[in-house]
């Protein structure tokens, strides 16, 4: 018998809780939008995300019991596969996955419908993987273990990429990236920019001073929100701030920390995470938010577009979908001297920060629900009439292909 859409027992699986990064935004509306749905992640360091994630059933797998299992939790990748396998999810119609490592390898009963909203595949072993493990950038163990580790999570990454009934990507160029490592197509729907938090600042963004006790432009820093790991650019954005003396403000932590650290000038300084309040308060400051590096896709560039702040970005990779004409620079360059080039572009450019956030107004909460809720809606109608056909609703959802960008 036919279930309602309304009616559905669902699941939301995500890699890990450890922060409010840009794939927990996403989760956080999925939470909203499914307010009984229990939660299944790798570990969960609890009072580190959201109110809406937190409050609700949140089921750790074994990594979190052992020694060191929540804090370190990066060293048990290769137990990732068995731990997310672990979860008993006998019990629900509907799985949304959030994923960018394993989430999307859980397991689940086969009238069930696994539908994946995909970060990217898995970084370190697909296409960066020289980012991680190339020469200095991991220690010795982790180098020697690294191409046998990889080999393996390979097989599994491929292997359950089958599991997925529809995936969808979070830009034109994950959806790329899903297609060459998984063979799979993916409609696209970009991830949600919380609007209504980032709002300008007293100076409505326009960078004037005039407004009491703001800082007057020049001596406000650039800006990067980024966690602290090989492939993210910080270390090139902060020899290009040593080189040209610039005050820049590094918000985020991660591995790379300490190397960062002991290679930064005087006029870094490092901020590690953020409570909400204080992020846009660093948003509000900045001249300019820098990213320094292929992403796939980007919530900070539009933080900052909200708050009235333009953008010096890579334009590879997600920065390209979001940074429009009129509110930034993309170079293409991606070297020391290309960034050095952008921001002596940047610098004799003028934005409006009234266009900034006009745009960034386009990747609105609500826009970012109302599509995932037509996709979850199409796709378990293909789901409930497939007979047999499991294929069809990938196949289904080849309308939602053919713009890209579900709309």
């Amino acid at each position: 018998m036919a279930r309602a859409y309304g009616s559905l027992r669902v699941a939301l699986v995500h890699d890990w809780l450890t922060g409010m990064r840009g794939g927990e935004k996403c989760l956080e509306v999925l939470c909203e939008m499914f307010p009984r749905a229990d939660l299944y992640t790798l570990v969960h360091e609890r009072g580190s995300v959201s109110p809406a994630i937190e409050n609700r059933r949140v089921v750790e797998s074994w990594i979190a019991r052992l020694p060191m299992g929540r804090r370190a939790y990066r060293w048990f990748v290769p137990l990732y596969p068995l731990a997310i396998e672990s979860f008993d999810l006998s019990r629900y119609d509907l799985i949304v996955s959030t994923s960018h490592c394993a989430a999307k390898g859980a397991l689940t009963r086969a009238d069930a419908l696994h539908v994946c909203y995909c970060f990217t595949p898995v970084r370190y072993f697909w296409d960066l993987y020289g980012e991680y493990f190339g020469p200095g950038r991991s220690g010795a163990l982790a180098r020697a273990a690294a191409p046998f580790l990889a080999h393996r999570f390979r097989v599994w990454d491929r292997v359950s990429a089958d599991r997925v009934d529809l995936f969808v990507a979070d830009s034109n160029h994950v959806r790329d990236r899903i297609a060459k490592h998984y063979r799979r197509a993916a409609p696209v729907v970009y991830p949600p920019a919380d609007t209504d938090y980032f709002t300008p600042g007293a100076d409505g963004g326009s960078g004037s001073s005039a407004a009491a006790g703001a800082s007057p432009p020049a001596a406000r820093p650039f800006l990067v929100v980024s966690a602290l790991v090989p492939y993210k650019g910080v270390e090139r954005t902060i020899r290009v701030a040593n080189r040209l003396a610039l005050p820049l403000r590094v918000v985020g932590t991660g591995p790379e920390r300490d190397r960062l650290g002991r290679i930064a000038g005087p006029t870094v300084r490092f901020d590690g995470w953020l409570g909400q309040a204080a992020l846009r308060e660093a948003y509000r400051g900045c001249r300019a938010l820098i990213q320094a590096h292929e992403e796939d896709f980007g919530i900070a560039p539009l933080e900052a577009m909200a708050c009235g702040r333009s953008v010096i970005a890579l334009g590879r990779g997600g920065a390209a979908e979001v940074v429009a004409p009129g509110t930034g620079v993309l170079y293409a360059d991606d070297s020391d001297d290309g960034l050095a080039a952008a921001i002596e572009e940047w610098e004799g450019a003028a934005f409006d920060a009234v266009v900034l956030r006009r745009h960034a107004l386009g990747f609105a909460r609500e826009a970012y629900r109302d599509r995932m809720d037509r996709v979850l809606r199409d796709a378990w109608s293909a789901f409930e009439k497939r007979n047999g056909d499991p294929w069809s609703v990938e196949r289904d959802a080849a309308f939602l292909l053919k713009a890209s960008v579900v709309k």
